[in-house]
């Protein structure tokens, strides 16, 4: 199992995420805190089995999906960094990859 680690830009994602849902209902907010870790997780286990990310065509930066939200990470050595947590419906910006 690869090492996880966040990007500041990606808990701050998840910051938010949690947030805007947590207006409608904080029960729903927990379950997604808990969902998403447990998909992070997961992929630590395989990380490669997430696909590539299409917009950079890179073999190390993937995606993977939870529900309607891009986990977008990299694969360096042992480690799997997510590096955002991105509704799918918002365009690529720029992520932040700790070297």
């Amino acid at each position: 199992m690869a090492e996880i680690r966040w990007s500041k830009l990606a808990v701050s994602d998840f910051e938010d995420i949690i947030s805007y849902i947590s207006i409608d209902s904080e029960e729903n907010a927990r379950l997604f805190v808990f969902r998403i870790i447990d998909s992070v997780e997961t992929m630590a286990i395989f990380p490669y089995s997430g696909r590539i990310v299409p917009e950079l065509n890179n073999e190390l930066i993937r995606e993977k999906f939870f529900n309607n939200y891009r986990i977008i990470y990299r694969i360096k050595e042992n480690v799997m960094e997510v590096a955002r947590v991105l509704h799918s419906d918002r365009e690529l910006p720029e992520l932040e990859l700790n070297e």
